[in-house]
């Protein structure tokens, strides 16, 4: 896994986390929902990544 995608994956778990709790706070179950979308799918990039790393090694 590219130190590029650890980033981008990072961050968009990051960006998840801050949405889920905005949309929490404020009662916005869209935004809340977003959220958990945004770290599902970084969730899902790194679980990737790592059969990627496996089969090159």
């Amino acid at each position: 896994m590219g130190l590029d995608d650890k980033v981008e994956n990072a961050t968009q778990d990051t960006t998840g986390k801050v949405k889920e709790g905005v949309g929490k706070a404020t009662d916005d179950e869209q935004l809340e929902t977003e959220g958990k979308k945004d770290q599902a799918g970084a969730s899902i990039k790194k679980a990737g990544e790592k059969i990627k790393d496996i089969f090159k090694s």
